[in-house]
């Protein structure tokens, strides 16, 4: 009977070493890659990307020219999956956490998505979890967030997002948990339509609101007579709470001169 033989490894730390220098490193490379919007070039080898991820490998086929281009992807998150394929660990930023995240999953590697979220619940504030709903809310993962996740976000000031686009997100998520769960719209919107500041639109915008929601319910007709107040009014409503005061992405309306002042 042959003898199996015996495995044995030598250090780790010197071969990561040598592979984490082969990152962007044109020495050798086969593939230069074209990345972001600011069109930077990123230099890989094939083999190594095609036997790590099965994106590359389908992306990278024979007769693939070279560059690639991958203009959705910001240069440094890519450099940072490059950096995890290559060397099976990734240096995170707080603030290009949220870029390597998304493009984990774009491209399959649970593992670095694991690794983005484990950063992310050591960091978390409420700061980073506005700006992780403001990526998901352009992905179908947002449609997929539960109340409770969603809540506490859009309770705060510092969400970087315009209310009306907000109200859409509302609704489209509410779609999907209405069909999933059988149960009307406005009941499964109810817990998060609390929280839209619908006195931040402009009047034009609130009456198509209105009119939609005539069409499709959604939010409380109490909600929407209380916008119109502020509008009537021209007072804001912000020593009662925040759903006249503005968030850091709401987009300047010409009524918003008059939400600081308060009702008497």
């Amino acid at each position: 009977m042959e003898n199996p033989g015996l495995v044995l490894h030598g250090q780790s730390a010197p071969f990561s070493t040598a592979l984490r220098s082969l990152v962007n490193n044109p020495l050798y490379s086969d593939v230069c890659f074209v990345v972001g919007r600011e069109r930077q070039e990123v230099f890989a080898h094939r083999c190594l990307l095609a036997c790590r991820c099965k994106y590359f490998q389908r992306l990278l086929g024979p007769g693939v020219p070279s560059p690639v281009v991958l203009s959705t992807v910001p240069a440094e998150a890519f450099l940072a999956v490059l950096e995890f394929l290559y060397t099976n660990s990734v240096k995170l930023h707080r603030h290009s956490v949220l870029e390597v995240l998304t493009a984990a999953v774009e491209y399959g590697l649970e593992e670095l998505r694991e690794l983005c979220l484990e950063f992310v619940v050591k960091v978390l504030d409420v700061e980073l979890v506005c700006e992780a709903l403001q990526e998901a809310l352009r992905t179908r993962g947002f449609l997929e967030l539960s109340a409770t996740a969603m809540l506490p976000v859009l309770r705060s000031d510092k969400l970087c997002v315009d209310e009306a686009e907000l109200v859409q997100a509302a609704r489209s998520w509410a779609r999907v948990g209405a069909a999933v769960l059988e149960q009307p719209v406005a009941e499964v919107a109810a817990p998060v339509v609390r929280e839209l500041r619908l006195a931040l639109l402009a009047p034009a915008e609130l009456s198509a609101l209105e009119e939609e929601n005539r069409r499709e319910p959604l939010i409380p007709v109490e909600q929407i007579v209380e916008a119109w107040k502020c509008h009537a009014l021209r007072r804001g409503d912000a020593a009662r709470g925040a759903p006249c005061r503005r968030r850091r992405g709401t987009v300047p309306r010409d009524h918003h001169r008059f939400l600081d002042l308060r009702f008497k």
